[in-house]
């Protein structure tokens, strides 16, 4: 949950049958969230982390490569609910391969977003100072 306005509850629903759950009410902008950064250390080997959205665990790609990184690195899955599903394919290395695909096009959509929002903002606060 990145916002006040958004709700911690939809995405609960979502992950009601998670062995282990951990909830940050900040930012994704922010790679120090502590719950992020508690799951990071937990995981292990055979582990799945699983996420309702990729821009649950990061907004910019450099944050979003480091943390799929470390997953990856403790032999861990990462899940994305939002993301076709690649289970169906044999071959893991494929199924790798796809999904790492697959991510990287929806970290540059993240990042991108991001980066509108930002000059939504900056446009805001400038407009603001004019008045």
């Amino acid at each position: 949950v990145s916002s006040k306005e958004q709700h911690l509850d939809r995405q609960l629903a979502a992950l009601k049958d998670v062995d282990k759950l951990f909830t940050d009410k900040l930012s994704g902008a922010n790679i120090n969230r502590p719950e992020l950064q508690k799951m990071l250390a937990y995981i292990r080997e055979g582990d799945i982390v699983l996420v309702t959205e990729l821009d649950r665990l990061g907004r910019n790609n450099q944050d979003l490569t480091q943390i799929m990184n470390t997953i990856q690195n403790k032999g861990a899955t990462l899940d994305v609910l939002n993301l076709p599903s690649m289970t169906g394919i044999a071959d893991p290395n494929l199924r790798q391969l796809m999904t790492n695909l697959i991510i990287e096009l929806y970290k540059y959509q993240a990042e991108s977003e991001r980066k509108r929002i930002i000059e939504r903002q900056q446009q805001g606060i400038a407009l603001a100072k004019q008045q």
